[in-house]
């Protein structure tokens, strides 16, 4: 009896073996989810959307997004982290859910180095600094002068600790030695929308979010991070031009899949991934937006990997003292 229950269950090892291959080379064969930890309408979510639809064309099967936001992007990142690792259940991950989470909540639901297998980088950002439409500074002197005068009274927004408009305004904040008064939102998207209806004085974020409502005027765009204008944005300037050089963040968007996904399934969703980001309708559209697609150097799951322990590095110290402070 022993030996017919020891025999059965080398046959389902090597019965389970052998259908990884054919698993891998039959996938996929229902359509794909992609989960994006933020509310629709941010960066995350733009460009998630992107190479969804790029990367179900590749696959012949459709890649649909669900939004699944709060308490910084780490509800659907844990969501992720838990589903079956069948290539069936993605991730539209940000440096928010993956950097920002692992400083900043101490009872995490996932590892973001472990609990996923990468599938690479989406698309790189410069943050932006917008303003609402009558506050009272057309220039970074300007902006910085007000803030410094008015203090706690200035309302900064961001879309959740940890976010990625919380760490380009904690960068900005920093350099220019200004303590607003923060003002958390469930997303890129709501705190928007509360920048040009008034509510809130400025905001960071990602250009990709933010030039649509800089170009229509309805808010103010005071300075671009990095040494270069956006070309989505050329009449801001950027930081270096403007005296704060040391405001200089990329803010990336990657793809993950759960931990244990096969290898093969991860290689095909890379694949995907890597046609999409060499299509040029993809590189002109996030181009409009203000992104860039990562150069071929800068993709797959090994770089992504790679990029993550480094940001997680840098960010940490930075991310924990300024949540010590706060609290």
């Amino acid at each position: 009896m022993k030996k017919t229950r020891i025999q059965g269950l080398l046959a389902a090892i090597a019965f389970a073996a052998m259908s990884l291959p054919a698993m891998a080379q039959n996938f996929p064969s229902r359509p794909i989810t992609m989960v994006v930890p933020f509310p629709p309408g941010g960066p995350s979510d733009v460009v998630a959307r992107i190479m969804a639809d790029g990367m179900g064309k590749a696959l012949g099967q459709s890649v649909v997004i669900e939004n699944l936001g709060g308490a910084g992007g780490t509800i659907g990142t844990a969501r992720v982290a838990a589903a079956e690792p069948d290539g069936y259940t993605l991730l539209g991950a940000s440096m928010g859910s993956h950097v920002s989470a692992p400083a900043l909540f101490p009872n995490l639901r996932y590892d973001s180095t472990k609990d996923f297998e990468p599938i690479g980088l989406t698309a790189n950002a410069p943050a932006a600094v917008v303003a609402r439409k009558e506050f009272p500074a057309k220039d970074l002197k300007e902006f910085t002068a007000y803030l410094k005068k008015e203090g706690e009274a200035v309302k900064q927004a961001h879309g959740g600790i940890g976010s990625s408009s919380h760490m380009a305004c904690l960068l900005l904040t920093a350099e220019l030695g200004v303590k607003p008064t923060l003002v958390a939102y469930r997303g890129t998207g709501p705190a928007l929308n509360d920048v040009i209806g008034g509510h809130v004085d400025f905001f960071c974020e990602q250009v990709v979010s933010v030039q649509g409502a800089i170009k229509g005027g309805s808010v103010k765009g005071i300075v671009v991070s990095g040494n270069a204008r956006s070309p989505a944005l050329p009449d801001v300037p950027n930081a270096s031009e403007s005296g704060v050089p040391a405001f200089k963040i990329n803010i990336w968007s990657g793809i993950f899949a759960p931990k244990n996904t096969p290898k093969a399934v991860v290689a095909k969703l890379s694949e995907a991934l890597n046609t999409t980001l060499n299509d040029p309708a993809v590189a002109k559209r996030l181009l409009e937006l203000g992104g860039t697609v990562p150069p071929v150097s800068d993709r797959g799951p090994d770089f992504l990997a790679t990029q993550l322990k480094a940001d997680i590095a840098s960010w940490n110290p930075i991310l924990k003292a300024a949540n010590e402070k706060t609290n």
